[in-house]
Parts: C-alpha cells; sequence; structure tokens
C-alpha cells in the first residue's frame, strides 16, 4: 500500500446485498493483512448494518441524519475517527441506499481536497437481479413507482462498476438477459456477475476496487426535484424492541415469525418492500453473537442470515424497515407485529425502547463538483 489510504463506496439501491459485499470485501482485505475501517450511512441511527459489521469485529463508524452527500463533513469526521482509533488502509463506505449522485458530491470532492490522503476507487453499484429485471420490464411482479425507479437507474448511471449481485438467484439465460439491457442502458460501465451470499464472482469485483482508479468523466445530469420526490415516496422507519422472558425462547423462530407477520400486513395494504431487516442480539450470550434476517421484496421470503445456536431468555431486537408507503402504516405493521409474534412464545415481553418513521427530506449536498 501507498501513503495514501484507499477509500471504496459500494453503493446501491435498498436489499441490494450492499452489507454482505462489504462484509465479504473487509474479510477478503483483512486477510492479506490490511487494516480495514468501515462507515455506515443512513437517514436514521440505529443500523442493522452496523450492528452486522461490528459484530464481525470491524472497526465501524455509523452516519446518521442524511446521505453521504449531505454529510460530508461528517463523512470526513468518520474518516478521522477510524484513522485515529486504528490507521485503516482501506475504508470501506456503504451510502444510503436511496442515494444517488455521490460521484459528485462525494468522491469527486473527496479526491479535490483529500487527494492526498486517499485514492478513490472506481464506484461499485450492486442490482439485485430480480429487482432489476422488474424495473427495466424483463419480468412482472411487484415494483416500485416511477419517480423511485428514477433513483434506481441514476444510480447505475454513474457507476463505474455495476455488479448484478445475488446472481444465484436467476439462471444464466436471464443474467445474460439483464448484462445485455444494462450494457445497452449504462455502456459506460464494466458489468459483471456474482453471488455475495455464496463467495462466487467476487475476486474480479475486489482486484478492481483495489487497483483501479475511478473513471474521470462529467458528472450526469440529475432532476433534484425528482429525485426529492423519489425519496419522499419512501416510509423509513427504524426501532428498538427489548425482548424479555420468562423462560427461553427461539430467537430465530421469533425473528422468522415476526417478519412472516409485517410481511403479511404490508402486502394485504399493497405496499411494495424496499428492503426489511432486523437483528437480535442476546443478553446471555457471547459478545458479537446476534441473530438477522432480512427480506428485500414484498413477494420474496425473509431469510435469516446469522443464526444463534441456543435459546435465550431476552435481548434487544433492532428493526429497519424500508417501503414504498406512508410511515406511520409501516410502524403500525412493526407494533402489531410484535405483538402478535410475542404473544406466540410464553412468559415473552416487548418493550418498544426507540422507534423513528418518517419520510427522507430533500437532499441538499454539501459540495457538487461539476
Amino acid at each position: 500500500m501507498s501513503q495514501r489510504a484507499r477509500y471504496i463506496m459500494i453503493g446501491g439501491f435498498l436489499g441490494a446485498g450492499k452489507t454482505t459485499t462489504v462484509g465479504r470485501l473487509a474479510r477478503h482485505l483483512s486477510d492479506q493483512g490490511l487494516k480495514v475501517g468501515l462507515i455506515t450511512n443512513d437517514q436514521a441511527g440505529g443500523l442493522v448494518d452496523t450492528k452486522l459489521l461490528r459484530g464481525q469485529g470491524y472497526a465501524t463508524e455509523e452516519i446518521a441524519g442524511g446521505c453521504f452527500c449531505c454529510r460530508f463533513n461528517t463523512l470526513v469526521d468518520a474518516a478521522s475517527k477510524l484513522t485515529t482509533r486504528t490507521k485503516p488502509d482501506v475504508f470501506i463506505a456503504e451510502p444510503v441506499g436511496s442515494c444517488t449522485d455521490l460521484v459528485a458530491t462525494v468522491t469527486y470532492p473527496l479526491r479535490r481536497m483529500y487527494g492526498d490522503a486517499f485514492t478513490i476507487a472506481p464506484l461499485s453499484v450492486l442490482v439485485d437481479p430480480i429487482r432489476a429485471r422488474r424495473v427495466f420490464g424483463l419480468d412482472d411482479g411487484g415494483t416500485f413507482s416511477s419517480k423511485v425507479a428514477y433513483i434506481f437507474k441514476k444510480q447505475l448511471e454513474e457507476a463505474d462498476i455495476i455488479v448484478i449481485s445475488k446472481s444465484d438467484l436467476i439462471d444464466e439465460t436471464q443474467r445474460e438477459e439483464l448484462r445485455a439491457v444494462l450494457t445497452k442502458e449504462f455502456p459506460l460501465a464494466k458489468v459483471v456477475t456474482a453471488s455475495p451470499r455464496q463467495e462466487t464472482g467476487l475476486d474480479e469485483l475486489f482486484a478492481s476496487l483495489m487497483t483501479d482508479e475511478q473513471a474521470r468523466r462529467n458528472p450526469m445530469a440529475v432532476d433534484y426535484e425528482v429525485y426529492a420526490d423519489g425519496e419522499a415516496l419512501l416510509g423509513w422507519l427504524n426501532a428498538t424492541v427489548t425482548l424479555k422472558s420468562d423462560d427461553e425462547f427461539d430467537a430465530n423462530d421469533f425473528l422468522k415469525k415476526l417478519a412472516t407477520h409485517v410481511q403479511g400486513r404490508l402486502q394485504l395494504a399493497g405496499v411494495e418492500i424496499a428492503h426489511f431487516k432486523m437483528t437480535f442480539s442476546p443478553d446471555d450470550g457471547i459478545a458479537g453473537e446476534l441473530a438477522s434476517i432480512n427480506l428485500v421484496r414484498s413477494d420474496y421470503v425473509a431469510e435469516l442470515g446469522m443464526e444463534l445456536d441456543e435459546p435465550s431468555t431476552g435481548g434487544q431486537l433492532i428493526v429497519n424497515l424500508r417501503a414504498e408507503a406512508d410511515p406511520a402504516s409501516l410502524m403500525e405493521a412493526v407494533k402489531a407485529g410484535v405483538e402478535a409474534t410475542a404473544s406466540q412464545f410464553f412468559g415473552l415481553k416487548a418493550t418498544l425502547d426507540h422507534e423513528e418513521h418518517f419520510r427522507p427530506g430533500k437532499p441538499t449536498p454539501t459540495h457538487r463538483d461539476a
């Protein structure tokens, strides 16, 4: 490594597999003897992503209250904190899944003002293949309204590398069909396929992120009114819940039942889920031990990511839910789901400690370099 640290940003829409990929890349670099610092980002605090990455043992700073573009100085401060504490060789930043225009508002200003401290990797943008096939009209199924889809497509337009993530979910014919569409729509980007969960196709991506430089080209045009309208259509919910039981209960089963209950209520309301994820950290477990579950579409099946080996008597549940819906309706669905699910476990009590539900405000970048 040179004296300058490497700055890598891995973007993509909600539910594209960013956190899994960030974790895989961090482990890959750590195995090579490099120090890694992670920066997560959200419109609100209390991120499942932060919990998951810290649980894997990585130094992680969380930036809440807006996208990297609107919190640029906080992003630099977070990098400084990591440098003071762990002196990373590589910073990996995961932006908000509804954020775009990252090149003009984050990486170009970073290179201009802090080019003596960082080398900037190509911007990689992950895309869920099933979601993408629906957005581009290749398949039927639940999708977003046009203004939300505008953000989805703009993320891909500014990418140096488009990663068809979760490539194991579709067959070879479907992958090639999607690759052809992405190559035609976004000719400046390199299109690769990978499955972070199965750890296939990642070597080429990781090599590019560590050796290539971000392309120098004019930033894309962005209609910030449409962008703001698209973000405002998305409901955002973060909540923490304390679970306490008179007897041991299966937290993995609790997460599955809760996810299914909330999903069912939202399906009945015609809501399209962008990303629904939860973690449970047991009070009686080993430090860093947790269970996690993930749902990325309304018509999909919630999947356990990490599981607990033993029953628990209590702990902290973190809930992150993003969907194209009124935020209050998301809160109602989660509250009803927690109450109904807890009642299925003898002696289990659920206490809502904290919640935020809102629509993101209009993005106002700190900098925007032409």
